[in-house]
């Protein structure tokens, strides 16, 4: 069966080591026959939260006039959503958590969803674990939702992913998806 699959590119460098990973698994996804669309949050306009509550009186959408509203509505129609950051001192980098944030308007309509983690870091191990521990906490506030698999590569502060293993990872698993 074919499914929709939404890719959240935080990178704020195009080609960066996170974003490279989110091609990976968009090749290997479209060669398995699944729709895919990759979203570069930081070509996006996306404003900060600002705590109005206006979405929770009218959940769906945010009163905020920017390019997030397209995307809430993406994301909503998306059987699989792949978050991909960079780690910034052990965490998700601002983007993704002022786009995590401004999902508030439907976070409860996120259910039955299948996820998967894509993250760069610099540093080892921890790094990875602090940010896929981010990412398991906004997962938790969603219903049903099915992680798939973490894909990470450590080590690298420039661009140098291209040809490892982890490029093959990030392939088969939008290929498996």
């Amino acid at each position: 069966m074919n499914k929709n699959i939404l890719i959240l590119s935080a990178s704020p460098r195009k080609g960066g080591n996170s974003d490279q990973l989110c091609d990976a698994f968009l090749r290997g996804a479209t060669e398995a026959g699944h729709a895919v669309e990759k979203i570069r949050l930081a070509e996006q306009s996306i404003n900060y939260c600002t705590g109005c509550c206006s979405c929770i009186g009218n959940p769906g959408a945010c009163v905020q006039a920017d390019d997030m509203n397209d995307i809430l509505g993406k994301m909503r129609s998306a059987d699989i959503l792949v978050f991909a950051t960079p780690v910034y001192f052990r965490a998700m980098n601002g983007q993704m958590k002022t786009f995590i944030d401004r999902t508030c308007p439907i976070y409860t309509m996120l259910g039955n969803k299948e996820v998967y983690f894509i993250i760069a870091a610099a540093g080892g191990s921890l790094p990875v674990e602090s940010t896929v521990a981010s990412f398991r906490t906004f997962t938790g506030c969603l219903s049903n939702i099915k992680e798939r698999g973490v894909i990470s590569v450590t080590g690298l502060w420039e661009p140098g992913v291209k040809g490892t293993r982890v490029m093959d990872e990030a392939f088969t698993a939008g290929k498996n998806a």
